[in-house]
């Protein structure tokens, strides 16, 4: 929503918040068949990309995200080699997974293609990795997609989708988590952006739960700073076949072939210690 001409403002009024960011004016409008996006141009925090009013990434900070949502479910998998990514339209998310060179293929299924195009016209550093040879982008229903994958074809499912609402809701279901399990076959790991452990504990304890009823054997949680999404604290949820979340490729990723801004050995493993109150709410669910 807009407070007046010169900022944006979004509202989560389950959780009593909102928060706004100072623009300077409107870059971009388009009703697709599945949202509405928005590009705006901010003063502090380079442009901005919203979906139905709610923020989905600045220029500014978005490398936490992209780069949490990718490096920790790559570092944790033994040898990976095959990826898919669905949703994660604005490309930062298939950026930061092609930075390993062990990568030999990244799935992109994203359902809206408005959104891949509008990131190459105001993101271009996103989708800088679009040409690579090991990336298919597709544009279509990743769950249906997801059905259609062999048994032990995929070796990480990334899953980095818009809050569970919308065409987004059934990405946070048994049905859907049961297909990945199965394309990921007898050792895989699947990583979903989890909301805020702060103000989102229930829609993460109903989503671990899922998770676990299609058959996931391990769950692990993971947290992030996120400044520009409500609360500024973020998280991300682990699930794992045949892989222990407890441990990753440590001094792989002390030797990265490229420098995160945000990952590194330290802050992977420092992302995995949750505050004793959360622990205690997702033991008890």
């Amino acid at each position: 929503m807009a407070l007046d001409k010169n900022w944006f403002v979004e509202v989560a009024p389950e959780a009593g918040f909102a928060q706004a960011l100072k623009i300077r004016g409107k870059l971009h409008e388009e009703q697709t068949p599945y949202q509405k996006l928005e590009i705006f141009d901010t003063e502090d925090w380079g442009n901005l990309m919203t979906l139905d009013g709610l923020v989905m990434l600045t220029a500014r900070d978005n490398f936490v995200y992209h780069e949490m949502m990718s490096h920790p479910p790559v570092m944790t998998h033994p040898a990976p080699r095959r990826v898919a990514i669905v949703g994660g339209g604005d490309c930062g998310t298939l950026r930061e997974v092609l930075r390993h060179p062990a990568i030999e293929k990244v799935f992109q299924i994203e359902i809206d293609e408005a959104v891949t195009r509008a990131a190459e016209r105001y993101f271009p550093e996103l989708t800088e990795a679009n040409d690579d040879p090991r990336a298919e982008l597709l544009f279509g229903d990743a769950i249906e997609w997801m059905k259609r994958q062999e048994p032990g074809s995929l070796d990480v499912v990334i899953v980095d989708s818009t809050d569970p609402v919308g065409p987004a809701v059934g990405l946070f279901q048994r049905a859907f988590y049961a297909d990945c399990l199965q394309a990921l076959g007898t050792t895989g790991v699947l990583a979903q952006q989890s909301e805020s452990p702060l103000l989102h504990l229930d829609t993460l304890k109903a989503m671990r739960a899922e998770m676990k009823a299609a058959g996931f054997e391990q769950l692990r949680t993971y947290q992030f700073c996120q400044p520009t999404y409500p609360s500024g604290w973020w998280s991300a949820t682990l699930a794992g076949i045949g892989v222990d979340l407890r441990d990753f490729r440590e001094q792989d990723a002390r030797e990265l072939p490229f420098t995160g801004h945000y990952y590194s050995a330290d802050m992977h493993r420092g992302s995995m210690a949750m505050p004793p109150f959360i622990e205690r709410a997702l033991a008890e669910g």
